[in-house]
């Protein structure tokens, strides 16, 4: 039987996305921000297992949560490297910062936005497993704003550099790689042999890891497609420009893994809210079908 970790995406979010682990994400965002005392932490529904919209662009956030004084903060799991991560993360985060401005105010009023990508692969070679990256202005590399961070967190890099445990956030890095259950009985932390438990109880239930196994599906196809688009794009790069030709063959690529996955998963009688969460199309789109 296949077990799955906290990366997959879908565990992830069933996790720390529910308002019974609010403390369990409260204490895992506290563990990447130790600088933030955290008084009060809301997730945020309407993305924490759902879909946003960014100017006309689909993107998928994990979790979304609102800290003190409006904090917002976004974290990522992604296992797969598609050689996008900066740009997709400035992306993402650039969405969060425009919708973080109420209409009407001011834009001085727009509330600090954090972006914590936890990465299956090491994006940089050199530099710690936790790379903190801010604006900056080229004169002695002053920082410009403290509205805009991005964590990237590298578990390889950490798995590698981490010899021996001493704080909280390696603590549920070591949740996360969770090569060692006994390691991870064994620790202090009561929020991290929680967010265990949890796991557990996904790994064993029929029905939930069925999902995670069709979200992983879903990745694994996009992933092939992606391949495949690229070898498409470039032919038609050569008949129409390379660029605009990889940009339409990876389009039409990865839509149509992701619908002949829906047609599968309706034959499966999965309601079209599941089929959303694994495939990302919308509910137009699976409705044609």
């Amino acid at each position: 039987m296949n077990t799955y970790k906290a990366t997959n995406d879908y565990i992830f979010g069933r996790i720390f996305g529910q308002k019974k682990n609010i403390e369990l994400l409260k204490d895992l965002i506290a563990a990447i921000l130790p600088d933030i005392q955290i008084k009060k932490l809301e997730v945020n529904k309407q993305v924490s297992l759902e879909r946003q919209r960014m100017k006309n662009k689909l993107g998928i956030m994990d979790i979304l949560a609102t800290l003190n004084n409006g904090i917002k903060v976004n974290i990522e799991v992604q296992v797969k490297d598609y050689k996008n991560t900066i740009e997709r993360s400035l992306f993402y985060q650039a969405g969060v910062y425009h919708d973080s401005l109420q209409s009407g105010l001011d834009y001085i009023r727009i509330p600090e936005t954090i972006g914590i990508w936890i990465l299956g692969y090491d994006l940089f070679d050199e530099g710690p497993f936790h790379e903190i990256a801010r604006l900056r202005r080229d004169y002695n590399n002053l920082i410009l704003t403290d509205k805009y961070e991005l964590h990237y967190i590298q578990l390889p890099k950490f798995k590698r550099k981490c010899k021996k445990i001493s704080n909280s956030l390696e603590q549920w890095l070591t949740f996360f790689i969770n090569d060692n259950l006994e390691e991870i009985r064994n620790m202090d932390n009561e929020y991290v042999k929680k967010a265990e438990e949890e796991l557990e109880y996904l790994n064993g239930d029929e029905e939930e890891r069925r999902l995670a196994e069709l979200r992983e599906k879903a990745i694994r196809d996009e992933a092939a497609a992606m391949d495949g688009a690229f070898t498409r794009g470039e032919e038609q790069g050569r008949r129409k420009g390379i660029s605009e030709g990889r940009k339409e063959g990876i389009k039409e690529g990865i839509k149509e893994e992701k619908l002949q996955t829906a047609k599968k998963l309706l034959k499966k009688n999965m309601t079209i809210e599941q089929i959303i969460e694994i495939t990302e199309l919308t509910k137009e789109e699976i409705e044609k079908l």
